[in-house]
């Protein structure tokens, strides 16, 4: 499957989310919605950028942006890790790859030599026509929610 680039129609899906909830991307048409996914719930880096995401959600809600958090994590640990760290904005739980392999983020890894298959963090930012504005791939946490709110305000200005 080719890989997604920018001005290409966001893959839609419905996924489970925390609370029991579902979620499909198309409802989302007309606003602009960040999709990142994260390789684990509560880990290091995972939990710094969900809980960065959301410090800023009121600022992405002025920008008219909703945020969705993505891994393969069920939702019983996406409730525990909402409420561990008071997280108000949906998680959806991809467990069987479907979503992260339509959007090319299930891919190999390697640590310590060993090699397994594994979430590469990446965000796409999805425009109000459900269209690919932005994509950040191979994701390093520090700074990047800032980069994001920036390409979001950006692409407010341009609509």
């Amino acid at each position: 499957m080719a890989e997604l680039q920018i001005g290409d129609a966001a893959p839609d899906f419905t996924l489970p989310t925390d609370g029991n909830g579902e979620i499909t991307l198309s409802q989302l048409k007309g606003q602009k919605v960040v999709l990142y996914f994260y390789p684990k719930d509560d880990t290091p880096g995972c939990t710094t950028e969900s809980c960065s995401f959301n410090e800023n959600l009121s600022l992405f809600n002025k920008m008219d942006t909703a945020i969705i958090g993505l891994s393969k994590c069920s939702v019983k640990k996406h409730d525990k890790f909402k409420n561990k760290y008071n997280l108000t904005f949906p998680l959806a739980s991809d467990e069987n790859n479907t979503v992260c392999e339509t959007y090319g983020t299930w891919i190999e890894k390697s640590m310590y030599g060993k090699k397994y298959m594994g979430i590469d963090r990446s965000t796409f930012l999805i425009d109000e026509n459900g269209k690919i504005a932005q994509i950040w791939r191979k994701v390093k946490v520090p700074g990047h929610v800032e980069e994001v709110m920036q390409a979001a305000e950006e692409n407010s200005k341009a609509a």
